[in-house]
């Protein structure tokens, strides 16, 4: 029986940590991450970061980035905010993501303000500059982050989510688990057995799965709170004291992905 075929089927970028995402046809893959992915972070006034764990209408903030990052909320007219992408002047701060200290650049007081405005909460933006080296989670010093939790890449297959989907009252979308890389054609979970891929014309490892947070609770298009799809899925995806749903990717060169990619298993 010929195997079935394999291929991307979504890419999303998250240019701000932790919030809404931008979904892509094709997109640039780099060594951080693809393009722009988390490059933008929200932390508070001691730099450290802010997320949809304590903060689950940070869902709710739209962006759009070019040579100008813009901003808004999701149903809130008049409530757009236009930076430059780059601070022009490079205003050091030091930041805390999950105990990796590291250096970033102030977007601004205007930028912290309306954070202040629609958080609740002192809080400021920052950006991750070229010349900050932040590594990956896997012992590989050489290979950078950016302002992800530990990992340049997250994938998760359709089948893994049908597989989840089927066993809740109400499905959830894809977004509640915020991959960057989705793949249709494969077996529920068969992401968890993978070692190394290819995708188009660039390789992946496969590093680690991922353990996962409150986040998943989180209804993105309203930035409420809620216990599913977590406590359905600890029901038969809780191991080593976490919960365990997609699988860490680090890249292994540069290049372009788009929808439709074929996906080649390699080990």
């Amino acid at each position: 029986m010929a195997m079935s075929l394999i291929e991307l089927s979504g890419l999303t970028t998250y240019p701000v940590k932790s919030a809404a995402g931008i979904g892509l046809h094709q997109a640039q893959v780099t060594s951080r991450g693809l393009l722009h992915d988390r490059r933008w972070m929200v932390c508070d006034r001691n730099g450290k970061f802010l997320t949809q764990r304590k903060l689950p209408k940070m869902a709710l903030i739209q962006v759009t980035v070019d040579e100008t990052l813009h901003l808004s909320i999701a149903g809130v007219p008049d409530s757009s905010l236009e930076l430059p992408a780059v601070p022009a002047t490079a205003q050091l701060l030091h930041v805390n993501v999950w105990g990796d200290a590291c250096t970033a650049w102030s977007m601004g007081d205007k930028a912290a303000q309306w954070l202040h405005h629609f958080l609740g909460v002192d809080a400021q933006l920052v950006y991750m500059p070229d010349s900050t080296h932040r590594p990956v989670d896997h012992g590989r010093f050489e290979t950078p982050n950016s302002f992800s939790d530990a990992y340049p890449f997250l994938l998760i297959s359709e089948a893994s989510l049908a597989d989840l989907n089927g066993r809740l009252e109400q499905p959830v979308p894809m977004n509640r688990f915020r991959p960057n890389l989705v793949v249709r054609g494969c077996e529920p979970f068969a992401e968890d057995t993978w070692k190394q891929i290819k995708i188009g014309d660039i390789l992946f490892d496969v590093a680690k799965s991922c353990s996962r947070c409150s986040i998943p609770g989180v209804e993105q298009s309203t930035g409420e709170q809620g216990k599913e799809p977590l406590k359905t899925l600890a029901t038969y995806r809780r191991w080593d004291h976490a919960i365990w749903f997609g699988q860490n990717l680090i890249a292994n060169g540069e290049g372009t992905l788009a929808v439709g990619d074929t996906v080649e298993i390699l080990a």
